[in-house]
């Protein structure tokens, strides 16, 4: 029988798909020096969600009856993908489950930053009715800044428009018509989205271009003037992957004012330290990467997942394979 490894837990429902596919699954965490000691070994796939690491290391102690990596969600930082694609396993993901809840959060995270939610939440708790210290912002009129612009980005956009923002993109690997499509202005250089818009998103991929994108300069760049010259402050929304903001360039804007809310779902470091400064800052708020976690997206995740590894398992080729083109 195919033995399936399942390291950060899964939706019930998706198990059992798996052991109706012909598979004995076995649930629950493997500690870091039992994987690089070769438990993987044992096993035909595994699927594993953020908590997981797999290095080189691991990997090739994990030759040769691994057959398939998955990655029950989209991002793969956790993976190495390079060192899979050399001992020829396929890494698969699965990039549509959690969009409707990612979208969601980073909506929440805007309008909870604008009228300042989670600060009114805690001065009310503490037996206070500080109704006139709460004064905020709205999202109508204001420049939403999308760094990148693949399916979270483009339903951010589309609730922002329905809110009547007015939307601006950032990605250098976007077809211009896509942009048009959505009604969405597209700039070729980063540094004058920054420039323009007083609001942004983050929704790319960690990689060696993109961390600490958000830093310094760029936040200094940030207008706090809408178009009508109201002041509106700087806001910076990260729901993508920790990394790409700067958080000791983010912690000090916000000292500054420069950046009137941070607002974060991940983490450079996870799970964050504690004492980090960010946690005793009025003007931030954050949660501890929920983006996927609702009861949908994790059934979404779970289905769509067993589906692509018991593709592989079968000897086929699934289409969220995302080194196809490496693999040895």
């Amino acid at each position: 029988m195919r033995r399936v490894a399942v390291t950060d837990g899964m939706a019930k429902e998706a198990v059992k798909k798996l052991e109706n596919g012909g598979c004995e699954v076995v649930l629950g965490a493997i500690n870091h020096q039992n994987l690089a000691s070769g438990a993987l070994g044992e096993f035909d796939a595994v699927i594993v969600r953020s908590a997981t690491k797999l290095t080189r290391e691991i990997l090739e102690a994990s030759q040769p009856r691994l057959k398939v990596i998955a990655r029950a969600g989209v991002g793969v930082d956790n993976i190495d993908v390079k060192a899979a694609s050399e001992f020829g396993i396929p890494v698969v993901n699965s990039p549509r489950s959690s969009t409707q809840s990612v979208v969601e959060l980073t909506i929440g995270h805007l309008l909870g930053s604008l009228r300042h939610i989670p600060q009114a939440d805690r001065s009310l708790r503490s037996g206070e009715w500080a109704k006139s210290e709460f004064m905020g912002t709205e999202l109508y009129g204001k420049r939403l800044g999308l760094i990148g612009f693949g399916r979270i980005a483009q339903g951010v956009a589309r609730v922002a428009q329905a809110f009547g923002m007015e939307v601006h993109s950032y990605d250098p690997y976007l077809a211009p018509s896509i942009a048009k499509k959505f009604g969405v202005t597209l700039h070729k250089n980063v540094d004058n989205l920054f420039r323009t818009c007083t609001h942004i998103s983050v929704h790319c991929n960690l990689t060696d271009e993109t961390h600490h994108l958000i830093n310094k300069k760029r936040i200094n760049m940030m207008p706090g003037v809408d178009p009508f010259n109201l002041k509106c402050g700087n806001h910076i929304v990260n729901c993508a992957r920790g990394g790409i903001v700067d958080e000791d360039a983010a912690y000090a804007a916000l000292k500054s004012e420069q950046l009137s809310s941070l607002a974060l779902d991940v983490f450079e470091h996870e799970p964050v330290d504690p004492e980090s400064p960010f946690l005793q800052h009025q003007r931030f708020h954050g949660t501890p990467h929920i983006g996927a976690a609702t009861i949908e997206a994790q059934r979404r995740v779970g289905l769509d997942i067993v589906d692509s590894v018991l593709t592989v398992l079968d000897g086929g080729i699934a289409s969220t394979t995302i080194n196809s083109d490496d693999i040895a």
